[in-house]
C-alpha cells in the first residue's frame, strides 16, 4: 500500500471508485507547511503519470491571498492531471475567489464544494 505525502492512502479506493485526497486542512495560519505539503503532493502526482479525481480538504486552514495564489498555481501545474476536483472546506466568499482566481488563470476544470467530505467523495466517483 502506497501513501501520499499528505499521508493519503494511493489510490483511495471509495465506493466502487478511485481518488487521491489532498489533506490541505488543519493548517491553519502555518503558510510554509502548507505550501511544502503542495509542492511534496505536486511532485508525487506528477511521477504517478495518471489522471485523477481528486479531493481537497481545506477546513481549518487560513485562506489568505498567498494561500489562494498558490493553491491556483499548484492546481495550474496539476491541470492536465485532475479529471475531476471537489473541495471541502471553503466559505461561500472563499469558492467565489478560488473559482475567479481559476477563471483568470485559465484553468478549466470540472469542480464542486461541499461542506460534507463524504457528499464530495462521492460526486468524483459517480459517473457524469
Amino acid at each position: 500500500m502506497m501513501k501520499s505525502p499528505g499521508g493519503s492512502i494511493y489510490p483511495y479506493p471509495y465506493k466502487g471508485g478511485e481518488i487521491h485526497c489532498l489533506k490541505y486542512g488543519s493548517k491553519y495560519t502555518d503558510e510554509a507547511a502548507l505550501f511544502e505539503l503542495m509542492k511534496q503532493e505536486e511532485a508525487f502526482i506528477l511521477q504517478m503519470n495518471r489522471k485523477l479525481k481528486i479531493w481537497v480538504d481545506m477546513y481549518h486552514t487560513s485562506f489568505t491571498a498567498e494561500v489562494l495564489q498558490e493553491l491556483v498555481m499548484h492546481l495550474k501545474n496539476l491541470e492536465d492531471r485532475i479529471v475531476k476536483i471537489s473541495f471541502v472546506g471553503l466559505s461561500g466568499f472563499n469558492r467565489w475567489r478560488l473559482k475567479r482566481q481559476m477563471k483568470r488563470s485559465g484553468i478549466q476544470l470540472k469542480m464542486s464544494f461541499y461542506a460534507d467530505p463524504e457528499e464530495a467523495k462521492t460526486w468524483l466517483v459517480v459517473e457524469n
